[in-house]
């Protein structure tokens, strides 16, 4: 089993958590959700000696995007998208990159779905459609490390805004509980935004439990 080491970086308007997943016995690595600054990105990238083998978006939002095109270009890998997110990539009106930094779009070279398994540097990782923030919204979970990256779905103690275009608070509440229901108690949660959590914790005290 591969063994996973992971640093996060806040970045771009509105403080989101960029991950860097690496497997150190390979160095290969992946980012999840890079929001902005590749540069400081790729600096990070030098200093954990890192191999860089993807680019996964939780979802289309530009606060989650903006650094993106950049590492690909930079790189020569792959961006995974949600197949119902595309849409929300393609489009500033659904991306919200028009009201807060200038519109803003790209493609993704790869589009994923519920159930899909991905094997990327040397994990395992399963995809799990979690609609509410948006149409397409996905987490990522790494079973053999217990670890989900839940993008803006699952916070600490709290859930992605569903007052967006695409946004369904129906569909949020349904995918919490999916998430909550079906995740051992351990698993690690690293959110899109504020601090780390566990299932555990959310069980407790998330208010869509």
């Amino acid at each position: 089993m591969a063994q996973m080491k992971v640093e996060y970086l806040v970045l771009g308007m509105v403080s989101t958590n960029c991950y860097l997943i690496q497997n150190t016995e390979t160095n290969e690595l992946i980012f999840i959700d890079p929001a902005d600054n590749a540069k400081e990105l790729m600096r990070h990238v030098e200093r954990m000696e890192g191999k860089p083998a993807a680019i996964l978006l939780t979802h289309g939002h530009f606060d989650h995007i903006m650094a993106a095109d950049a590492l690909r270009k930079e790189y020569n890998i792959p961006v995974y998208v949600h197949e119902l997110d595309e849409e929300v990539l393609e489009d500033p009106s659904l991306n919200l990159s028009g009201n807060w930094a200038g519109a803003y779009s790209m493609e993704a070279d790869r589009q994923v779905k519920d159930g899909d398994k991905l094997t990327i540097a040397g994990f395992e990782i399963a995809v799990l459609h979690t609609p509410g923030h948006t149409q397409g919204s996905c987490c990522y979970y790494f079973p053999n490390e217990q670890v989900l990256v839940s993008g803006d779905t699952l916070f600490a103690q709290s859930y992605g805004r569903v007052d967006f275009p695409t946004s369904s608070p129906s569909a949020m509440k349904t995918s919490i509980k999916r998430l909550l229901t079906m995740l051992p108690d351990d698993t690690a949660v690293l959110p899109g935004h504020e601090m780390t959590t566990s299932i555990a914790m959310e069980k407790r005290y998330n208010p869509l439990a």
